[in-house]
């Protein structure tokens, strides 16, 4: 497989991940900085891929610790693994944070699902909850869907290198690529793994 293949093979993994629910790289680890200068790591879902602008879209409540480090400092790592196809994406990019009443945030409202939107109402995460039992998560938090949407962000990730490892035999392979501002690939080469 040539290098603008394997880029392109990628990318189309990354942009079914998006639609779907079961593909290995529909959770991957959005990593940033917290303002103390550690690394922070978590799952997320990828929720909508632009291939040729190099972006991937993530929701976020903005109460959100992740929120409030990308605000800070918005560059990012995003991990991805998918065992079906044995392949590992690390990209790296920068953020940026689309708040509620945004025009990206609010289309991204409209088309989520209601026990979606349930996830965003209630108070900030990590906060203490006053449920007494995990099955009442769903019913205990207070508001209706317009005050979860008050909350509710999201972040675009957009791409500048782009570390792929593909699983195999005989050999493994890994390659290296780098995109412009606009998304176009400006560079790609072979790598030892």
């Amino acid at each position: 497989m040539y290098l603008d293949e394997l880029d392109r093979s990628a990318w189309v993994q990354l942009g079914s991940a998006a639609t779907d629910k079961r593909s290995g790289l529909r959770y991957v680890s959005l990593c940033s900085v917290d303002t103390a200068g550690h690394p922070q790591a978590r799952l997320v879902v990828l929720r909508r891929v632009e291939t040729a602008a190099r972006t991937i879209e993530f929701h976020t409540d903005t109460r959100s610790p992740k929120w409030r480090e990308f605000a800070a400092y918005p560059f990012a790592t995003v991990l991805g693994f998918s065992a079906e196809v044995q392949l590992q994406l690390r990209l790296q990019g920068r953020v940026r944070l689309h708040g509620p009443g945004s025009m990206l945030a609010t289309k991204a409202w409209q088309n989520l699902p209601h026990w979606t939107r349930v996830t965003y109402r209630g108070g900030p995460p990590g906060e203490e909850t006053d449920c007494e039992t995990p099955e009442e998560l769903s019913t205990c938090a207070l508001g209706d869907d317009g005050e979860g949407q008050s909350v509710f962000g999201l972040l675009v990730f957009k791409a500048y290198h782009l570390d792929c490892f593909q699983l195999g035999r005989p050999a493994n392979k890994r390659s290296l690529f780098a995109y412009d501002e606009a998304g176009t690939l400006v560079s790609g080469r072979w790598v030892n793994p």
